[in-house]
């Protein structure tokens, strides 16, 4: 299930990739037993952040979990899985819980999913149902003391959420002030988040606030220095565009930079193909210049999505010629719609059809 969620800290579209390397001599995934589940995609870290203050105004509007009361309600779980809410029916549980060869819990992002996987019920389920459920399936699919250790941080990290509103309203007015003035004030941002790291390291351990908030901590980082390139008024373009690049360049080579130089290929990838279509670029012009920025194959595979906007393109002509012709020459209005369907039908699909109306706006 994809949940999005974005730090409330920093109001920077974020999406990043990370994945995070787990050695250990023995290592068990625990994932549950209902294998006729769909698959559903992954949730990166900084999506799974996304949703974030959307938890912690839910925690925040009821009491505290109690252990007595979750304990009250765990008699109705065995697996956790029973009865799910219905956003959560047909889904896959996203998330993992790694142990080691000592049955010891090792803290990944995942884990951080996988909580956050079943708060995303709240408001379709109550806080205490909700942690009786995570408790219970956690305890099922995981052996001693592992299973008490991510039940211990599971209470950390409801609390933590549940505190994270308290922040968010100490600083909106001054984002917001910031805001209207045009630029962000990074000075703010960087007090923010100096206050939500002096609450990640009272409630978890330096190892969970590294799986769990690594990534997004580093994209938040890179996120606030383009910011400050792009707000530099002593930088001209050139400067500014180098000071970007040299900033990537100095990045440790992982999934994050991968996924950055990636989408800065498919921006360079938008623009050139505008330009050089302005400028009536042959097909294998076109070919050659996505060759060398995406590969082969997905520079094959927009040629073959050219010639079918192509097609579609000059059936579309087609079909507007046509219907024109049958508008202004029948007396008829509605014999005239009623060639003007058969027309669509004979030169577009079901699917295309659809697509006519906001073509014909775009055009």
């Amino acid at each position: 299930m994809s949940n999005n969620r974005r730090p409330a800290y920093l109001p920077i579209v974020i999406i990043a990739v990370v994945s995070i390397a787990i050695t250990a001599a023995v290592i068990m995934w625990f994932k549950p037993d209902n294998t006729c589940m769909a698959t559903a995609q992954p949730v990166s870290n900084a999506l799974a952040s996304e949703a974030d203050a959307t938890l912690s105004n839910a925690l925040d509007n009821g009491q505290l979990l109690q252990t007595t009361t979750a304990n009250q309600n765990q008699s109705s779980f065995v697996t956790g899985l029973e009865r799910l809410p219905r956003s959560l029916q047909g889904t896959q549980i996203d998330g993992e819980i790694i142990i080691d060869e000592n049955k010891q819990l090792v803290v990944t992002e995942g884990l951080r999913r996988l909580f956050d996987y079943f708060l995303s019920a709240l408001g379709e389920e109550d806080e205490a149902v909700i942690y009786a459920r995570v408790e219970s399936y956690i305890r099922h699919h995981t052996p001693e003391p592992a299973a008490s250790q991510a039940v211990a941080i599971f209470d950390q990290y409801i609390t933590y959420l549940k505190a994270i509103p308290e922040i968010e309203q100490r600083y909106g007015n001054l984002q917001l002030q910031a805001a209207k003035s045009g630029e962000l004030d990074l000075n703010v941002v960087a007090q923010q988040k100096q206050d939500v790291a002096k609450l990640r390291q009272q409630y978890f351990t330096k190892e969970t606030i590294t799986a769990f908030f690594g990534a997004e901590e580093e994209y938040d980082d890179y996120s606030m220095e383009m910011v400050r390139i792009n707000q530099n008024q002593q930088l001209n373009d050139v400067q500014k565009e180098a000071a970007r690049q040299n900033y990537i360049s100095r990045m440790p080579d992982n999934a994050l930079k991968a996924g950055i130089i990636q989408q800065a290929n498919l921006n360079e990838l938008m623009n050139r193909t505008k330009q050089m279509q302005a400028k009536g670029a042959t097909a294998q012009e076109l070919y050659n210049m996505r060759r060398d920025l995406v590969g082969a194959p997905a520079a094959a595979r927009l040629a073959q999505v050219d010639a079918e906007d192509a097609n579609f393109a000059q059936r579309f002509d087609q079909y507007q010629a046509q219907k024109q012709r049958l508008l202004s020459q029948s007396a008829d209005k509605t014999q005239a719609q009623t060639q003007i369907n058969q027309i669509e039908q004979q030169l577009f699909s079901e699917d295309e059809r659809k697509r006519l109306v906001g073509y014909a706006a775009l055009q």
